[in-house]
């Protein structure tokens, strides 16, 4: 299992239940609809900028969505974009975000993850994200049905800038 989904099981372990050590995980910021974590071990920290989804269609199927970008010092990694809808990842569709007349596709999905490779393209999107007032993301499950997330970028900027200062 990758870094990244152990963190953010981790993270969704804290929020469910408080068991995990506050050595380990530890929210730094709560702006709006977005909040920053740290989380540490001895030879690591990663930190992050996360929110839920604001809206989701269908509504029938409430999932446990987030969107996150993170950073990881020891990795060399800044600014790297996740997605979770709450499901597996359909291969045959693409997994897209946008947010008024831009446009930015996940390259690498993985069970129920996705990723922009490139990161030039994150530091794109996070520019608009900074802009914007709010990101629409659409996924398809294994079935094909379609699904949409709305996340809020309010508060964003600053859970962003605080997640980044925590690992710079």
């Amino acid at each position: 299992m990758s870094i990244v989904k152990v963190i953010i099981l981790a993270s969704f372990t804290l929020l469910a239940i408080t068991n995990v050590s506050a050595e380990e995980v530890k929210k730094v910021l709560k702006n709006k609809d977005w909040e920053a974590y740290v989380v540490k071990n001895e030879t690591s920290k990663i930190c992050f900028a996360q929110s839920i989804p604001i809206l989701q269609a269908p509504k029938s199927n409430i999932r446990e969505a987030r969107l996150f970008v993170t950073f990881r010092p020891n990795e060399k990694i800044s600014d790297e974009i996740s997605i979770t809808s709450g499901y597996e990842y359909n291969k045959k569709n693409s997994v897209m975000a946008k947010s008024g007349k831009y446009k930015y596709k996940f390259d690498i999905s993985q069970e129920n993850f996705a990723w922009i490779a490139d990161n030039k393209k994150e530091k794109k999107m996070i520019k608009t994200m900074k802009r914007g007032s709010r990101i629409m993301v659409t996924g398809y499950n294994q079935k094909g049905s379609q699904t949409i997330d709305h996340y809020s970028l309010l508060g964003f900027t600053k859970a962003y800038n605080s997640a980044k200062k925590n690992c710079s």
